[in-house]
């Protein structure tokens, strides 16, 4: 994959900085200009992201950790943590939980979500181009899918540990890689004449998808952020098995079953047995262990919620459908 399009003076600073490599007296901190609006900002720092994923083949492999990329990203980074921590603080049913209430809490923030739902339209009314279109926007995190997760196991007390690793081992196809999720993804892209190459789409990510591959990669990428990091993925997971089933009736509606059918299929009934793991032996356990994590695994959690519905009311106002 090639560094993307910059989309503003802020990412086209971004991306030549990377460039730069292997000429280390080019790399000396400096202030990095102001951001052309949000959707600058956010692929600069998606692109500053995927140095810790796969890379980019126009980009040495060193510029991961350059102190001048970092100072960028950390600053990209705390303007988006201040953005989400915001919206969290306006919650209304805002609560900070006792260690033993946390399981509790996050079934009633999940509960008391209603943003639309896609998955419902698409296995009603949407059409094939809408569905195509929604399939794109998902590929930038689906070619991806559990790795932002896996950053966080050496950073979890010993019982959640163990928990996430069971549920990754499922995700990373026990073994075989004919069931990677990931990977399954890329071969449903391919059933239904997508590009099946990572990144493939992400000049046409929209500022909401770029926004929820970076939160997920930011808590992810932080030991700090640890607890979030788990309270995203339980609501991730605790809402994923229905809308799934959805998405295979729609998908076999239009005649886009077969392989992407089977990718949506195979977390109808893993993400049922995952949201178990994630709710109680996850974070469940991780605030009984470490009860400072307790706030922040709402707080992950409420921000996977809010983002999904941010993206879903962005996506019918593309397709100019009342949600």
């Amino acid at each position: 994959m090639m560094c993307p399009k910059p989309r503003g003076v802020l990412s086209e600073w971004v991306f030549d900085l990377l460039r730069e490599l292997p000429e280390r007296d080019a790399w000396r901190p400096g202030a990095a200009p102001t951001a052309d609006g949000q959707e600058d900002a956010a692929i600069a720092l998606w692109a500053l992201h995927e140095l810790s994923y796969g890379g980019f083949e126009d980009v040495d492999d060193r510029a991961e950790w350059e102190p001048a990329v970092l100072a960028v990203r950390r600053d990209l980074e705390d303007e988006l943590e201040s953005r989400l921590r915001e919206r969290w603080a306006a919650y209304p049913s805002r609560t900070t939980p006792s260690p033993e209430e946390v399981p509790a809490a996050l079934e009633a923030l999940v509960a008391e979500d209603d943003g639309p739902s896609l998955a419902d339209l698409v296995r009603r009314t949407a059409d094939r181009d809408q569905v195509l279109e929604l399939l794109r926007q998902r590929s930038v995190y689906h070619l991806k899918e559990s790795d932002p997760a896996t950053w966080v196991v050496p950073r979890l007390p010993v019982r959640a540990k163990a928990a996430l690793m069971e549920l990754q081992y499922d995700e990373y196809g026990d073994g075989d890689p004919n069931r990677l999720h990931s990977h399954m993804f890329a071969r449903g892209l391919t059933a239904v004449g997508l590009r099946p190459e990572y990144g493939a789409y992400v000049d046409d990510a929209l500022l909401e998808t770029l926004e929820m591959n970076n939160a997920v990669s930011l808590l992810g990428l932080h030991r700090r952020l640890r607890g979030a990091a788990m309270g995203h993925l339980a609501a991730f997971e605790m809402t994923s098995s229905l809308p799934s089933r959805k998405m295979v009736q729609g998908l076999e509606r239009l005649e886009l079953g077969g392989a992407m059918a089977a990718y949506y299929d195979e977390h109808v009934e893993a993400d049922a047995i995952h949201e178990q793991l994630a709710l109680r032996d996850i974070c469940g356990t991780l605030a009984e262990d470490e009860p400072d994590q307790s706030e922040d695994i709402l707080f992950g959690a409420f921000t996977a919620l809010d983002q999904e519905c941010r993206f879903a009311t962005r996506m019918l106002e593309v397709w100019d459908v009342a949600s």
